[in-house]
């Protein structure tokens, strides 16, 4: 046992931080990804479209809120916190993949979601309130741009600059 530990140390718990923080770089594209996929695979143009408006709007609203709010990151690496855009990416793809293909595809997509929070939380990059926000973004962009909700209420959004060069989002749905 002593000959083990001397050949293997330990690693450190900020070592582990490191690799989990890494890790979610990556995961946080595989949902967006698959859904990219499928959708390709399906010859569902719509699918594709339906997607790239979820991750684009999402996107932009979770950057808006990122670099007006400047809210300090818990390791204390910069003032872009809220909301996580790891979060954001992961489950909009997520919710594309649920909402358009169902569940046998938005579970394993929800789940590896689950560890992009986790992760970005273990590896004291966010709080909780900066992964649930980065969620719900992307989760009430899903199912405002994914079928059949954009199409049944007639949804509409555009970027908005007002004559005092402030900056916003225009959005209008029929009920």
């Amino acid at each position: 046992m002593t000959l083990l530990a001397t050949v293997m140390p330990l690693r450190s718990m900020a070592q582990y931080a490191r690799a989990v923080d890494y890790s979610t770089d990556v995961a946080m594209f595989i949902p967006a990804a698959v859904g990219l996929g499928v959708a390709i695979y399906e010859g569902d143009r719509e699918g594709i479209a339906q997607l790239g408006k979820t991750l684009a709007v999402s996107t932009a609203v979770t950057y808006i809120l990122k670099y007006s709010v400047k809210k300090a990151r818990p390791d204390g690496d910069g003032f872009d916190a809220f909301p996580s855009n790891h979060c954001n990416f992961a489950f909009g793809g997520a919710t594309f993949l649920q909402r358009r293909y169902g569940w046998k595809w938005g579970v394993p997509a929800y789940l590896v979601s689950a560890y992009v929070a986790w992760g970005r939380l273990y590896a004291k990059k966010h709080d909780i309130w900066d992964v649930l926000a980065g969620a719900a973004i992307s989760v009430g962009s899903g199912f405002l741009f994914t079928t059949p909700f954009a199409k049944k209420h007639n949804v509409q959004l555009a970027p908005v600059v007002t004559s005092e060069g402030g900056c916003g989002v225009y959005f209008s749905m029929s009920l």
